[in-house]
């Protein structure tokens, strides 16, 4: 995202995202010990992506930006819940998506230049 729109992440952004998705886990535990857990899922997995969306937002100032992340994350977090409830298959369900994942992220950006730099064009003298 960040060499699509030409706006560098710091390793502290990294970090920040990072610590808001482990504490997702968190927040997670304490809500269900109250709420059914389902509620609780429901709860911290909406506060996590609402906060990188926002986040998201402010650093990349583009909405678009914001409903991308939140949208992925709200994926991911769907996902996440349906392989907690599918227990016996989730290995194999869970297996199996995240390698249709990586086969599309890796299809999808094989033209990115992740370098940002001109692509080299060999000389024609060294093409002889």
């Amino acid at each position: 995202m960040e060499i699509l729109q030409k706006r560098p992440v710091h390793p502290v952004q990294y970090i920040l995202v990072g610590l808001a998705l482990v504490i997702f886990y968190t927040l997670l535990l304490s809500i269900s010990e109250f709420l059914a857990f389902d509620i609780a899922y429901l709860i911290s997995a909406s506060a996590t992506v609402l906060l990188i969306a926002l986040y998201a937002r402010a650093h990349f100032r583009k909405w678009s930006s914001a409903f991308l992340f939140g949208g992925i994350l709200a994926l991911l977090y769907g996902f996440i819940f349906v392989l907690i409830r599918l227990e016996d298959t989730a290995l194999l369900v869970g297996s199996i998506a995240l390698f249709l994942v990586l086969a599309l992220v890796m299809f999808a950006s094989r033209k990115v230049n992740w370098y940002g730099t001109q692509p080299v064009v060999p000389d024609s003298s060294e093409a002889r």
